[in-house]
């Protein structure tokens, strides 16, 4: 009986928020689209009753129209409930996720230093990470604890849904409090694994690294936010716990903000519906990837362009861009498309690290192509309009997607790579087409949704992933239960880490907006050139540096307050702005030493990172030109607003 208790626990200790995060964001879907079609559907009704047409108008012989308006319009207000449970749904599962991603060390951080230390150090390392981690959680903790009793002690109630605050804010100490447990799990057995010297020495450099603030007075706040941020990065503490440690040692030594006003920010900064978009972009590129929608996608492309020199990775790159039109990512654009297409080149005697760098390469485009998480990220840190982002990334997606094809194509042509020898008919393109309809048809939904005035962004990714959640189990009958579960928990710890980010991004840029450093950088800047042209050059030059160290969407939420208000005293439209840093971003991602997507690409072919990173250099500089045209002829970005 001991040991089925033992094992049930084990069980709980290992899957506790795992059930929870598959119910949260199922909820959060379901929500979202009832919301959507509900609005939509009395909308249109009330309308047609306002203006009747034929059919109303014999309607109107039957039954008093006057006296149905009055009945549909009580229904208007009948899914006001839904954004805000769906908001609170959205926190709460976003903070239990977090647990997960540090129990499984998924957080996204930076490896520069930590890989070229020897194993000794590097373990020794992870205690000093899990302290850290520990001490952010404990301190949310206690301060999230307040806040609840003060909303305990003076009630408020919620607008829609009329329940007291306290509820949705309990997410701050069982969320936090979860991640202390779990950082406590990770520090217990890194201490078994580093032995007593080596623990003691990480602890002793811990307490070195955090006591300074505690001893000060009236510290520098801009010395102690970016030393502290720099310091905790290259130690390789999560970008996002690094945000929230430099923003915490700033208040502590520098007393800039009230400490209790970090426990409201982490939970104010995602009380927010347009970022509700991220998850639920991710899920519906998951759900499509595990659905099957990516292996007629690929039977599309290689009908298309499969016939031509290299055509298989022209079929690779072409599948990248209509899959970057569903899924929001570019790492997940090379899982789904690089375990189909990277073993097919390499059969039909295409180079192993040519195959993955064609890959790595065209996956970056799934973050220009809509919809585009970065975009989103952007979106928000910069008070832009995410449907105009959209559109602005349509051109120089397709435009990178064509550049890679002609590269390709010449690299291919020379090394003598042909395409598959077959009859190739328009019937052919017509029966693959049909084939892919489904997948064809999300593009459609979410940007003509969107402009279409039908949806707003958060809701066409709320339909989309609906869209591909019931396309995978009713029409290509590939998910199943298992399947769905799992799609669930990585749709939702992928998005939590980025949600996470967000929040502690939020407490860094308050102080350095109180501090007024975007205005001094731009005066900075402003004082050694005032041409639009050097500056923009410099503004890529910064952002490929950071791209070759920092992940796309920490590096948005960081330096957008940084650059944008640079960007507009030289006359940068905010929207052309966006544009230029998701392009160099994407660069990033096939960049090492922490290009996400080269990892992706190693990971399915087996090769080291550095063979795959020389193989692309063709594309990298194929790439840049692209860069070039996007930052120097703003009407590509702008032509379709």
């Amino acid at each position: 009986m001991s040991a089925e208790i033992s094992g049930l626990l084990r069980r709980l200790d290992r899957d506790l928020e795992k059930p929870l995060l598959v119910v949260g964001l199922l909820l959060m879907i379901f929500i979202i689209s009832y919301q959507t079609i509900y609005r939509y559907c009395i909308t249109n009704f009330i309308a047609a009753l306002e203006h009747p047409g034929f059919f109303m108008g014999l309607l109107g012989q039957v039954i008093d129209l006057n006296a149905l308006r009055a009945h549909a319009s009580a229904f208007v207000g009948g899914a006001v409930w839904t954004e805000e449970s769906a908001r609170y749904i959205f926190i709460w599962v976003s903070y239990l996720a977090i647990p997960l991603a540090i129990r499984q060390r998924t957080n996204i951080r930076v490896d520069v230093l930590y890989d070229r230390l020897s194993e000794r150090v590097q373990a020794a390392s992870w205690i000093v990470v899990d302290l850290s981690l520990l001490l952010l959680s404990l301190f949310m903790l206690r301060e999230g604890t307040s806040y609840v009793q003060m909303q305990i002690d003076m009630p408020q109630m919620t607008a829609a849904l009329r329940i007291p605050y306290f509820i949705p804010y309990l997410i701050l100490p069982v969320g936090f409090g979860l991640m202390a447990l779990r950082a406590c799990q990770n520090l217990v057995g890194q201490v078994r694994a580093c032995g007593l010297r080596d623990s003691l020495c990480a602890v002793g450099l811990t307490i070195l690294l955090f006591l300074p603030p505690l001893l000060m007075e009236d510290g520098n706040a801009i010395v102690l936010l970016f030393g502290y941020f720099i310091i905790l990065l290259l130690i390789g503490v999560p970008i996002a716990f690094s945000l929230g440690l430099a923003g915490l040692m700033t208040v502590v030594g520098a007393d800039t903000l009230p400490a209790d006003y970090l426990a409201s920010v982490a939970f104010t900064s995602i009380d927010n519906f347009p970022i509700m978009a991220i998850p639920f972009f991710i899920a519906a590129g998951v759900f499509m990837g595990a659905g099957g929608l990516s292996q007629r996608l690929l039977k599309l492309a290689d009908a298309l362009v499969g016939g031509l020199p290299g055509g298989m990775a022209l079929a690779a790159i072409a599948t990248c861009m209509f899959f970057a039109a569903i899924s929001g990512s570019g790492p997940a654009t090379v899982a789904a498309i690089g375990t189909l297409t990277i073993p097919a080149m390499v059969e039909r005697g295409y180079d192993r690290l040519f195959a993955a760098a064609v890959v790595a390469a065209a996956g970056a485009i799934g973050v220009m192509i809509p919809p585009s998480n970065p975009f989103v990220v952007y979106g928000i840190a910069g008070q832009a309009s995410v449907g105009k982002l959209f559109l602005a990334g349509i051109i120089p997606g397709i435009l990178t997607g064509l550049v890679l094809m002609l590269t390709t194509f010449i690299i291919a042509r020379k090394r003598g790579w042909r395409g598959e020898r077959k009859e190739r008919w328009l019937r052919g393109v017509l029966t693959a087409a049909w084939q892919a309809k489904w997948a064809l048809l999300v593009p459609v939904i979410v940007l003509g949704g969107i402009y279409g005035g039908i949806m707003t962004p958060t809701e066409a990714a709320a339909i989309a992933a609906l869209y591909g959640l019931l396309v995978g189990i009713f029409v290509y009958r590939e998910l199943n239960f298992r399947t769905i579960c799992s799609c669930c928990r990585e749709a939702a710890s992928t998005s939590a880490i980025i949600i996470m980010l967000m929040a502690m991004a939020t407490i860094f840029g308050n102080v350095m907006t109180l501090e007024s450093v975007p205005e001094r950088i731009a005066t900075a800047i402003m004082a050694f050139t005032h041409s639009k042209l050097a500056i923009l050059l410099l503004v890529n030059i910064l952002l490929i540096w950071v791209g070759t160290f920092m992940e796309a969407l920490a590096a948005i939420v960081i330096l957008t307050p940084i650059l944008l208000p640079l960007a507009l005293k030289v006359g940068v439209d905010p929207i052309h702005f966006g544009v230029i840093m998701v392009v160099n971003l994407a660069i990033g991602f096939v960049t090492p030493p922490v290009g996400v997507n080269l990892f992706v690409a190693c990971g399915i072919t087996g090769e080291k990172i550095s063979q795959v990173s020389r193989a692309a250099v063709p594309f990298l500089i194929a790439m840049l030109f692209v860069l070039l045209a996007v930052t120097y002829i703003p009407s590509l970005s702008l032509c379709l607003l």
